[in-house]
């Protein structure tokens, strides 16, 4: 039997933490080439971006692989496409290292150790292997397969609005209400930099969470002269406004910068890679995650499009009142297109059986790499903006972004199950 009081941790990162940055980097590339295939009218679906990216002291490095528009490559003197060795195509460096530039810019770094306008960007990026591109590309009628082997996990709880664990929510809400406060250069909230850490521990009763027992809070502060007593004068209105009513209570314990001064911060003070946040990224380890980063992937890689679907699965299960909460898992081979198992747990909590609604998923949702992508409309530029405070929890954008926290799919599941 699942215990029903009990403490759970979670934490989160800002967008200037220095594996943000990187994410944020990876993300932003992977939007531009959308952007950029469109506008040279290349299908969306033959895009292809593994980016990965490195940043340390004023230093930024761009590495993996892409198929790309011609707007993206690299022309000699002549106007013809530079070569390499091997025969394939240069990319050009220029809109990459502008694009990285930008979001370092749009983050606010402008420290004498990482600056959007001096730091060195090297892009090191090449063609696509041609033995992942034939399992991954389409061929007459061929389903499109996936782009790697792996599991996928997608989890739902009804412990807040969007159904997501709540020490992971307000963890990811305490950042993004401090940094809208930053950059709107809110009163002393100024005196904060961009990279900040933030940990929730949520106090359960009978299943459901009620407050908060502990609050950590680290934060760079531009001010050299803060002291720990200082930053928490700032940051303690926000985390408030940031947590529910009544959460806070004369017991809660406050850990504000404990280890003093952090003013030097991001990939000055300690060096970023793209994909080492994936915890942040999803459930905060409330649920299992497949172990495959999101950023820096365009969505033939299931590792991203997969776990998406799995999240839109379970938050459109616990939305259709078919359990409190939900597990699914999803397994796939690369070059294969349908899923090799379907998995669900409703944790005791579930209105239907489980093996019942495993294959009312797969009535209800096209399972396949190309069926997500297009179900959810992943081929397109809406990547950046998941780079931070998690890939899950959010509200669905105008633009298309988040669609897989639609709860669309209500009425198919229900009538699926009948």
């Amino acid at each position: 039997m699942a215990r029903s009081s009990y403490l759970f941790t979670s934490e989160s990162v800002s967008e200037g933490h220095p594996d943000k940055v990187c994410d944020r980097i990876s993300d932003e590339i992977v939007d531009l080439v959308f952007k950029e295939a469109k506008k040279a009218g290349m299908d969306a679906g033959a895009v292809r971006i593994a980016c990965e990216t490195l940043a340390t002291t004023n230093r930024v490095i761009i590495a993996g692989e892409v198929r790309v528009p011609e707007s993206l490559l690299k022309r000699g003197k002549d106007g013809k496409i530079v070569l390499d060795a091997s025969g394939a195509p240069v990319v050009n460096p220029a809109k990459f290292k502008s694009a990285a530039r930008k979001a370092i810019r749009a983050i606010g770094y402008e420290q004498s150790g990482f600056h959007w306008k001096t730091c060195r960007i090297d892009v090191l990026l090449h063609g696509q292997s041609a033995d992942i591109a034939v399992g991954v590309d389409e061929a007459g009628n061929k389903d499109v397969g996936a782009g790697d082997q792996g599991i996928m996990f997608g989890y739902a709880a009804r412990e807040t609005p969007e159904l997501l664990p709540a020490p992971i929510y307000y963890a990811h809400k305490i950042l993004e209400t401090l940094t809208d406060a930053r950059k709107a250069n809110n009163g002393p909230a100024g005196k904060l930099g961009p990279d900040a850490k933030s940990q929730v521990t949520v106090q359960y009763q009978d299943g459901k969470p009620v407050g908060v027992t502990q609050i950590v809070l680290s934060t760079q502060h531009l001010d050299e002269t803060l002291t720990s007593a200082d930053v928490r004068k700032i940051v303690e209105p926000y985390i408030r406004q940031a947590l529910p009513e009544g959460w806070i209570s004369d017991d809660t314990v406050w850990h504000v910068n404990p280890t003093g001064k952090f003013v030097v911060g991001g990939p000055d003070g300690d060096a970023g890679l793209t994909g080492r946040k994936i915890i942040v990224d999803t459930y905060g380890g409330a649920a299992p995650h497949g172990g495959g980063a999101f950023s820096g992937k365009d969505p033939t890689k299931v590792d991203r499009s997969a776990a998406y679907a799995a999240r839109y699965l379970a938050k459109n299960v616990v939305a259709a009142g078919l359990a409190d909460r939900a597990t699914i898992q999803l397994s796939y081979a690369i070059g294969v297109a349908k899923p090799l198992s379907i998995y669900v747990d409703l944790h005791g909590t579930g209105k239907v059986d489980e093996a019942v609604l495993e294959k009312a998923l797969a009535e209800v949702m096209d399972l396949t790499p190309r069926g997500i992508r297009t179900h959810l409309d992943l081929n397109k530029p809406i990547y950046a903006k998941t780079s931070a405070y998690g890939h899950f929890g959010r509200k669905a954008g105008r633009d298309g972004s988040f669609s897989w926290e639609k709860t669309d799919l209500i009425k198919a599941l229900k009538a699926a199950v009948a």
